[in-house]
């Protein structure tokens, strides 16, 4: 027999057989229910002085019972019922009202919220027999702000409305909306939302830097919602009643991704998506979901799984019934593991076999490090915020064909280059993977092998996207990321880049406020004071290093 949801505690052996009876019973397709078990539940209900729901699939099966209190129930999650883009859930919520109500605000947003199939509520008298049922359904393309529609009350015995065939229709009718959506096949539609405490000023540039994230995802960004809160929710982050209000926003708008500017602790992440049946992220996971696109070398990839591994360990959950299953065998000790623990197990095993093939990596970088060290060629390393125009700086000056485009972290594995200059002066020139505010510190511990290659660099060019309205706070990014990482001594220059893209006098105000050699990263022809900048530096370095020792 399965097992009974929600509020059972007190109930007597005798009332629990009752309500586990209930999964015995089938609807007809065309009934909401029947008017027999109406009656059953509504005289069970009234006996336990407890609201009683079913969940009935799309066959007439009952697939849950569930136990409320006076006032209302919750629904139980339903792993095996999941609601895809353009469909509804699969399953239809009845249960029993005691106050001679019709449906509730909660009901109707639960309807919407879960995307049921419908909601009926049993109005019964103090006998407990139906006296009315009202029912609701979603509302595939109403009016702005209006997502449900409530049938006329029916009588208990005239409960025949063709439910399946209603079904159907709402559900074609949805997928008829969803496809009018100029979305590309696959697509997800995303609707960003910022929780904070901070100035709105900051909290918007974060914010649109996170659509920018989207964007360069392959995410279409459907709406932003940007909250601001003295203190924030410990539980949802936004408020249990906000969330209800954007996730309801979110289904008029064919919304399939959830994305958090924050972001969300495990806890959190449970709470949030067990109000909300619709995918939810953080920004550390968008950023982790695009690194993992960009990756192109065997050690990208090794750096980009560690890092989703070590953020998924904390949150890894399930609410399934695997949580239950035990596994023993020879050697056992107890009743074995849970599914979880293995598991956990199996990702901190995982952990342990990446992190040491990064670290035999690294070694070999060293031994590359040592190679080069002893040819004495200088080491310059392009360095700046994402999508500034670094790729594009070194295919430039070195004539390479490196991936550029705008967007963010559209590259990820770093390029080397030798590069000879005007004087005679030949270099190793890098291009690193960019910098971003707040880069996850799950990143920053992957991606360790390739930063430490910034410890071997002669000369910083700290490429500046000068035509961004956030180049100040891209500045501070990663000059903070630098002293974190012990590099603020080695000689830098910052490269303000796209001056095309400004008139004469707010060029000059960017001169004067940072410094640095302005140019134009896709032009050869603006790079001649930045080479001639290069050169002076690179041979003031050169001149300061010992010689290298000559081969026995």
């Amino acid at each position: 027999m399965k097992r009974l949801h929600g509020n059972t505690e007190g109930l007597k052996a005798s009332e629990i057989r009752r309500l586990e009876n209930l999964y015995r019973r089938r609807i007809p397709p065309a009934y909401v229910v029947t008017n027999e078990l109406a009656l059953d539940m509504g005289r069970l209900s009234r006996a336990l002085r407890r609201q009683i729901g079913i969940l009935v699939d799309r066959s007439g099966k009952i697939a849950a019972v569930v136990v409320g209190d006076h006032q209302g129930l919750l629904i139980p999650e339903i792993a095996e019922y999941r609601a895809a883009p353009g469909r509804l859930r699969g399953v239809r919520c009845i249960h029993t009202h005691l106050k001679n109500e019709p449906l509730t605000h909660d009901d109707l947003t639960d309807l919407a919220l879960l995307r049921l199939d419908l909601m009926a509520a049993i109005d019964l008298d103090q006998a407990g027999v139906p006296r009315r049922v009202f029912v609701a359904h979603i509302l595939p393309q109403g009016p702005q702000g209006k997502l449900c529609e409530e049938l006329p009350p029916l009588d208990p015995g005239s409960l025949e409305i063709g439910c399946d065939q209603l079904i159907h229709a709402l559900e074609s009718e949805l997928a008829r909306a969803w496809s009018a959506r100029d979305t590309a096949p696959g697509a997800e539609r995303a609707m960003l939302v910022s929780v904070t405490s901070a100035a709105r000023q900051t909290a918007q540039d974060s914010l649109d830097e996170l659509k920018e994230l989207a964007r360069s995802s392959g995410i279409e960004v459907v709406d932003t919602v940007l909250q601001q809160r003295t203190r924030v929710d410990p539980r949802f982050l936004i408020g249990r009643g906000k969330l209800q209000e954007l996730t309801i926003a979110a289904l008029q708008q064919s919304v399939t991704l959830i994305i958090f500017d924050q972001e969300l602790n495990p806890s959190q992440i449970r709470s949030i998506t067990d109000q909300v049946a619709l995918k939810v992220i953080d920004r550390t996971q968008l950023i982790l979901d695009i690194f993992a696109q960009r990756a192109q070398t065997r050690e990208g990839k090794l750096q980009v799984e560690l890092a989703q591994l070590r953020y998924l360990l904390p949150r890894l959950a399930h609410k399934t019934t695997a949580l239950s299953r035990l596994t023993g065998g020879i050697g056992g000790r107890g009743p074995g593991e849970t599914k979880l623990e293995i598991d956990r197990r199996r990702v901190r095993e995982r952990i342990g076999r990446l992190e040491r093939e990064l670290e035999a990596t690294r070694r070999q970088r060293h031994q590359q490090k040592a190679r080069r060290s002893k040819k004495g060629l200088p080491i310059i390393s392009i360095i700046g915020y994402t999508n500034a125009g670094k790729s594009t700086l070194l295919n430039t000056l070195t004539h390479s064909s490196v991936l550029a485009e705008s967007r963010l972290f559209a590259t990820l594995d770093p390029s080397s280059r030798r590069l000879r200059f005007p004087r005679d002066l030949e270099v190793i020139i890098t291009d690193t993977v960019g910098f971003i505010r707040d880069l996850p510190e799950d990143l920053r511990v992957a991606f360790r092998a390739t930063l430490e290659e910034l410890e071997s660099a002669d000369l910083l060019l700290h490429v500046v996207d000068i035509s961004n309205p956030r180049y100040q706070q891209q500045v501070d990014s990663v000059e903070k990321i630098l002293e974190e990482l012990d590099l603020a001594t080695i000689p830098t220059i910052r490269v303000l880049n796209k001056k095309d893209r400004l008139d004469g006098e707010a060029l000059q105000a960017c001169l004067n406020r940072l410094g640095g050699v302005a140019i134009a990263a896709n032009r050869r022809d603006t790079l001649m004071p930045l080479i001639e900048r290069i050169q002076d530096i690179v041979e003031t370095v050169t001149d300061r290093r010992p010689e290298p020792a000559a081969d026995p």
